[in-house]
């Protein structure tokens, strides 16, 4: 009985002993912790005139002078055209989106869907449907926005950009890519770079164009200026789009006004078409857009066919004709009357830009002359030597039309000369991200975001930590032992 005691009472002992020294391991040498946030997602559909995609984003919770350090997870293309081309069926406009929205849903942890913000931007071809027929642009819009909030995220709305919000919004995705507004430094920190230029943007869609820069002079049109706080510093530019001289709608401008120089003729002659191609449409297809006017007389079924001719020089006077180059007195502008300073610093052209010119393998930087020879001797070039040398290419017969489109546009109608030409860098990506207004429209939007706060917690050494859990476990075993013996160690 006495033995029996004194057993039971030494483990008693040493279990309060082992508690104690958990006890105080546990309380000494603690230290407050902050666990870094979870990153955040975001979406954007980029609604274009000529097809959809849908780009995933992600930001750490906490930001940088209040905005986020955003990165492109994905992207992924909608099947189909453009969602104003399902003006006369809305209800498929919807149905294209849900394959990139069920893409998303996979790479979107399941608890953070719900506090994902989705948006869906629409650019020109909305733009040119809402003129056309407001009620059909509305049913779209009804349509898609039905469409994603079947899924379980926050979806804020469905909306047409301007096109100043389209190009700056590009403007701050090609400097935020290019290290120019934040840069982490070799102190291991995200910082403003010093002494760096930002980048003007040139972007060009299927229906509009956009020139952004920051100029070197006061903007004297309010209309054509913007004002944007980045990172915790203000950037005034100069932006102005226009509508209708997108790639598609312009060449589209151009082959009406070809047809209106001899309406009474069911044939078009294209300069801007290579010498021997030929091509099929109908009235309809060709005066279908609020950008092209429509003859007194139209015959949508009437079908015109349209024969190549190869004429570099006709080709960029017909190219002329679709803008209005003077300026009012004192005034310098780019186009149609429009105020724009002089270019300065240098530019990233993409979209539109890229692709003839990548085509043509004119995207290093030659001279102005180089890259009017080159488009020259294409297009001098007869449909079947083009047939030979780059065969199963559908967009072959356009790029003599959209070369000269674009040498049009930029030098004529924004004032790029042989000095500012190597200025302009034609690209598609910048690291692993694509150019274009989604990603500023992003970094824009977490300005919004409430910074989440980092997690508060106590924390300890590891082998401090190890310590108090081992005195633990021995003070429960020293316990249990205390009470297994009580119960059955029977006395003689």
């Amino acid at each position: 009985m006495e033995y029996k005691a004194k057993v039971i009472a030494g483990l008693i002992a040493a279990t309060c002993v082992f508690s104690i020294i958990a006890l105080i391991l546990s309380a000494v040498n603690v230290k407050d912790v902050f666990l870094p946030p979870s990153n955040k997602y975001g979406m954007v559909f980029d609604a274009g005139s000529t097809h959809t995609a849908l780009y995933i984003y992600q930001w750490p919770a906490n930001k940088e002078n209040g905005t986020g350090i955003v990165s492109q997870v994905e992207t992924c293309t909608v099947n189909g055209s453009g969602i104003s081309s399902y003006a006369d069926d809305p209800t498929e406009a919807g149905a294209s989106l849900k394959p990139c929205l069920n893409k998303a849903m996979k790479i979107i942890p399941a608890e953070q869907q719900r506090d994902t913000p989705v948006y869906l931007g629409a650019t020109a071809g909305m733009r040119l449907l809402r003129e056309q027929n407001s009620t059909k642009a509305e049913q779209v819009f009804a349509e898609v926005t039905k469409a994603i909030r079947e899924y379980p995220v926050d979806f804020r709305g469905a909306q047409i950009l301007t096109g100043n919000e389209e190009g700056s919004f590009g403007w701050i995705t090609v400097n935020y890519l290019l290290d120019t507004l934040i840069k982490f430094s070799f102190a291991e920190k995200w910082e403003h770079p010093q002494g760096t230029e930002v980048l003007g943007a040139l972007d060009l869609g299927g229906a509009s164009t956009q020139i952004t820069f920051q100029p070197g002079v006061t903007i004297e049109d309010k209309n054509t200026s913007v004002l944007f706080r980045l990172y915790g510093t203000n950037y005034s530019l100069y932006t102005h789009s226009y509508l209708c001289y997108g790639q598609t709608q312009a060449l589209k401008m151009l082959m009406a006004a070809l047809h209106q120089g001899n309406l009474s003729s069911q044939h078009i002659s294209h300069p801007c078409y290579p010498n021997g191609y030929q091509e099929n449409i109908t009235m309809e297809e060709l005066y279908n857009s609020p950008c092209v006017p429509t003859p007194s007389t139209p015959s949508p079924a009437q079908v015109l066919m349209v024969t190549g001719t190869g004429d570099p020089a006709a080709c960029s006077a017909a190219m002329q004709k679709l803008f209005n180059f003077s300026c009012e007195t004192n005034r310098t502008c780019g186009f149609n009357g429009v105020y724009q300073p002089p270019v300065r610093g240098q530019f990233f052209a993409f979209a539109g830009f890229y692709y003839a010119f990548h085509f043509l393998n004119l995207t290093g930087q030659q001279s102005l002359t180089h890259v009017n020879t080159t488009v020259q001797a294409f297009c001098n070039k007869t449909w079947k030597e083009l047939e030979k040398t780059f065969p199963q290419d559908e967009y072959l017969h356009t790029y003599c039309s959209v070369a000269t489109y674009i040498l049009t546009l930029l030098v004529d109608g924004y004032k790029f000369d042989e000095h500012t030409w190597s200025s302009i860098h034609f690209t598609q990506k910048a690291g692993n991200a694509d150019i274009g207004w989604t990603l500023g429209f992003m970094l824009n939007l977490t300005n919004m975001i409430p910074t989440e706060p980092l997690e508060h917690l106590k924390g300890h050494q590891p082998s401090l930590w190890a310590g108090a859990i081992s005195f633990i476990v021995l003070a429960i075993v020293a316990g249990l032992l205390a009470i297994l013996l009580q119960c059955f160690w029977k006395s003689k």
